[in-house]
């Protein structure tokens, strides 16, 4: 199953991944994705560099928030742990 809208976010909104080439770059949420048959998840991001806009995907637990950017590292919850849910 795929989905454009995951955690409080729709696509082309921004997001924050932890990976280690991930930090200092620019990505924004694609879709939510889960393997009906085998129950893994992951999540689509777009982005990359400057200029770049390369299709990657990450474990929902590396998605985290664009405000928990703080210089080279990531502070607080994933995505997967606080939604950014509206009231």
């Amino acid at each position: 199953m795929r989905s454009t809208r995951w955690a409080g976010l729709s696509t082309g909104d921004a997001v924050a991944v932890d990976a280690d080439r991930g930090r200092r770059r620019a990505w924004v949420f694609v879709a939510h994705v889960v393997n009906s048959r085998t129950g893994e998840e992951w999540v689509e991001v777009r982005g990359g560099r400057p200029g770049e806009a390369k299709g990657r995907a990450f474990r929902p637990e590396q998605i985290f928030p664009v405000s928990a950017q703080r210089g080279g590292h990531l502070e607080g919850l994933s995505l997967a742990e606080a939604p950014q849910l509206p009231f």
